[in-house]
């Protein structure tokens, strides 16, 4: 039996039906679907090419496919196809879905009122090459990465990575992102590198960031943390080119739930301590796959509905609708509270098929995602430029 063949068809197997079919993160094996399913609901292409067709195109010109075992691995092979196409199918529609999220959030003809130097660099195909052959290499020629700038004095836990285009454009808008983990876990320069690579090759300066993690610290020690670095921002970032009047948040996971809560509470000094005159105001805020309730064992003031707000800034939540970890129909239910206080738009785009952490790789997904990040703030910058009502 070709053993090396049976290991890798059946990884893909695996990783295919529990995209198919994620168990909830709470059941004894919800961690191990989860790992199993990430990749393959993400990078259906890879897996089918890399991981099934080279594999068995192989064993078949050495002749291993030679005994009812090794026939065996054959059939599971072809029996996982229609499971990655239905996964690469749902990915397709990204596109058309989020628009239609934009449109019921933003209004008809939203597009149009995006400026004409915004719109020329909105990207309108995708980056088959990437999302094709290298989906997981993220780094791009034209975009630095300057690593490890301290924001404060938490040693490691308080260091930020810019990225900027290499000619240094005046005026960049900046995004700052913070990586998920569940607030125990996690690091800069592992989640929504495709966002930031993609944004500082448009010119844009982009930061992620460290934050000080649980135990050793609760809530609202993380937020004291991004405020840091909001203020930090406004302070250096015109050094790489930056314009930090022009100043979005994002984040994943966890690092959605402390961006939210950021964004809604500008410039209050319960989480500026010894620093409150720096403004910490943000033009728009983007959670990706966030978690959006209360912080362990505390109350409405630890969620971002516990600040809601009718001046909150325009926020973009997406977030998948199998999510194992954060259930949609809960942010979705926050989605709606946030929109019913906020005279902002509060744009809500559901991913089919979504599920945690799909801000990794160069996926079909993920792109999508990107175009509609960069069409939401250059709206949200063309407003910011021409107030309308």
């Amino acid at each position: 039996m070709p053993v090396g063949y049976l290991i890798t068809v059946a990884v893909v197997a695996i990783g295919t039906w529990c995209a198919l079919r994620p168990v909830p993160w709470e059941h004894p094996l919800g961690r191990p679907s989860y790992i199993f399913g990430l990749a393959a609901n993400e990078l259906p292409f890879a897996a089918f090419f890399w991981m099934l067709l080279v594999p068995t195109a192989l064993a078949f010109s050495e002749g291993d496919i030679d005994s009812p075992a090794a026939w065996a691995i054959v059939g599971l092979a072809v029996v996982t196809l229609p499971g990655l196409a239905v996964i690469a199918h749902r990915a397709w529609g990204e596109r058309d879905r989020i628009e239609r999220a934009m449109t019921e959030g933003l209004g008809d003809g939203w597009r149009a009122c995006i400026d004409a130097d915004l719109v020329e660099g909105l990207r309108r195909r995708r980056p088959w090459a990437r999302i094709l052959f290298i989906p997981i290499f993220r780094r791009r020629w034209d975009v630095r990465r300057v690593a490890n700038l301290s924001y404060g004095d938490a040693g490691r836990r308080n260091l930020l990575d810019v990225y900027h285009h290499r000619s240094r454009p005046k005026g960049a808008p900046v995004l700052i992102h913070m990586h998920g983990g569940h607030y125990s876990g996690g690091r800069k320069n592992s989640q929504s590198l495709p966002l930031h690579y993609r944004l500082a090759s448009r010119g844009w300066v982009t930061i992620s960031a460290n934050y000080r993690l649980k135990p050793q610290v609760r809530h609202p020690e993380h937020m004291i943390d991004l405020k840091k670095v909001i203020a930090w921002a406004r302070k250096h970032a015109q050094e790489y080119g930056a314009d930090p009047s022009t100043l979005f948040l994002a984040g994943s996971s966890a690092g959605g739930h402390m961006s939210s809560i950021a964004a809604l509470t500008p410039n209050d000094p319960a989480f500026q301590p010894g620093f409150e005159e720096a403004d910490t105001s943000v033009s728009g805020v983007v959670v990706l796959n966030g978690f959006l309730g209360a912080y362990w064992h505390q109350g409405p003031e630890s969620s971002p509905m516990g600040h809601a707000r009718p001046d909150a800034p325009p926020m973009l939540i997406v977030h998948g609708d199998l999510d194992p970890m954060v259930p949609a129909t809960d942010i979705r239910e926050v989605a709606d509270g946030l929109r019913d206080a906020s005279d902002n738009p509060v744009v809500y785009a559901e991913l089919r098929g979504g599920h945690h952490a799909f801000d990794l790789y160069h996926s079909l997904r993920f792109e999508a995602v990107v175009d509609a990040v960069e069409a939401f703030t250059a709206w949200v910058r063309s407003r910011e430029r021409s107030p309308r009502a």
